[in-house]
């Protein structure tokens, strides 16, 4: 039996910075990434893992619907906070400025205490300030030859930008599975940008374990819309993931802030 997908129509956008660094952020990435979105026909774009919206935000076309998740606490408020109450976020922010003692005040702060406003606010900050956009064992990142990263009179006109994108957006914290089945019909594209194969870990405790790859590869053979999942170039990966088309991509890492640079592979596996 065939079945029909709705009369998919793009709008363009101007793609937006993410507001912070975040690991695994899929910068380099991000341009192949959009590109192959805008190839494949969909009505409603559902991102599955959107961390700090590192592709999310350099899309610069979007179709009728669009969802995006993440089952981190942290970054939900966060988005809807930029949402809907951006004006009052920013002037939680002006007094900010860059240091460590205030990292790691904030960093010692226990997230549930805080409104959503604060929450978010510190979020931010430890974002943006974080060593390498670490989510998970933070530290100060110190910066030698350039500006303060936290500069409000920068991040503002960011923030705004965000805000607009976000406009009509729906925003969701559900884990991953539920939210692939709640949104599962023909036209739906998903993007899923899982954690690395072998760093479950680096994006909190208990927020993803190596078991669910294989859950992941099952669900994705079952559903009525399209995918995308972006992924470290791991043999175990291919074989999870056997009977999907597997597109290989080369990166360059630099390793430890000295300069060096690491090639590593990735794979982009799709439907």
């Amino acid at each position: 039996m065939s079945v029909s997908i709705p009369e998919c129509t793009f709008t363009p956008v101007d793609p937006t910075r993410p507001l912070a660094p975040y690991i695994g952020g899929k910068r380099q990435l991000a341009k192949r990434l959009v590109a192959l979105i805008n190839s494949i026909e969909h009505t409603t774009y559902a991102e599955v893992f959107v961390g700090m919206g590192g592709v999310f935000l350099r899309r610069d076309q979007r179709p009728k619907g669009e969802v995006i998740n993440d089952w981190s606490e942290d970054v939900a408020t966060f988005f809807r906070v930029i949402q809907h109450h951006y004006v009052a976020f920013l002037d939680m922010l002006r007094f900010q400025i860059t240091t460590r003692a205030n990292f790691e005040k904030l960093l010692a702060l226990e997230p549930s205490s805080l409104t959503d406003l604060q929450r978010s606010a510190r979020f931010l900050y430890l974002q943006r300030l974080a060593f390498g956009g670490k989510v998970r064992g933070k530290t100060f990142g110190v910066v030698i030859d350039g500006p303060a990263r936290f500069d409000v009179t920068k991040l503002g006109p960011m923030i705004e930008a965000v805000h607009d994108r976000l406009t009509g957006v729906v925003i969701e914290r559900l884990g991953w599975s539920d939210f692939i089945r709640r949104y599962d019909r023909p036209g739906t594209l998903f993007y899923l940008d899982p954690p690395y194969f072998g760093c479950e870990g680096d994006y909190g405790r208990d927020l993803f374990d190596r078991s669910q790859f294989e859950l992941m590869a099952q669900q994705l053979r079952t559903i009525r819309g399209r995918f995308i999942v972006s992924l470290n170039d791991h043999p175990e990966v291919r074989r999870i993931f056997a009977g999907f088309t597997f597109r290989e991509e080369r990166l360059s890492y630099s390793v430890g802030g000295n300069g060096k640079a690491k090639a590593v592979g990735e794979v982009i596996i799709t439907n």
